[in-house]
């Protein structure tokens, strides 16, 4: 297995896989109200099986190239992801996706994982186009995608119901260029 530093502060980017479905419901116990106010994975993860299921779909995905799954470690914790929600090797085009608990938050965390799965995707996988879809709601993810280098495409109006409430959600996205000029 490897690991990617992202500083020198103890964090670690690292595969998510199912044989770590015990850490990963611990992790998400942790962090369940915070992770669940716009992110819906606290309500696929209730138990050790379905931890373990999930993972194993991101496993599939992975296997057939169609998104990817990393766990962030601080200090030897998980304290969050990042994620391939959609990979589309031959559109050129994939929506990258995170979550966190909160004794992890504000630390540039989610940013310098997301930087690396970027990198990846553009430098080494050619990919054209990176989105991020984000509840407007959630001005945490907004700001990731500002400091990548993100434009806001758009606003896709109450098209996410979530806890009863319809959610806008935005789109940003970066360019295989962009990126490039950026860095």
């Amino acid at each position: 297995m490897f690991a990617i530093p992202l500083g020198d502060d103890g964090a670690e980017l690292r595969p998510l896989e199912p044989w770590r479905a015990e850490e990963f419901f611990a992790h998400m116990e942790r962090g369940r109200d915070f992770i669940g106010q716009y992110v819906g994975l606290p309500t696929l993860v209730t138990d050790i099986a379905s931890a373990r299921a999930f993972l194993q779909s991101y496993a599939g995905k992975q296997a057939a190239d169609t998104g990817r799954l990393y766990g962030i470690w601080l200090d030897g914790t998980l304290v969050g992801g990042v994620m391939f929600r959609i990979f589309d090797a031959e559109s050129g085009n994939c929506e990258a996706g995170c979550w966190l608990e909160p004794s992890a938050a504000g630390r540039g965390l989610i940013t310098r994982a997301t930087r690396v799965l970027i990198d990846w995707a553009v430098e080494e996988r050619g990919m054209h186009r990176v989105e991020w879809i984000v509840s407007s709601a959630n001005t945490a993810s907004i700001n990731v995608a500002g400091r990548l280098g993100m434009t806001r495409d758009g606003v896709l109006r109450e098209s996410y119901p979530y806890k009863g409430v319809r959610h806008d959600m935005e789109v940003w996205s970066v360019l295989a260029p962009e990126w490039r000029a950026g860095r």
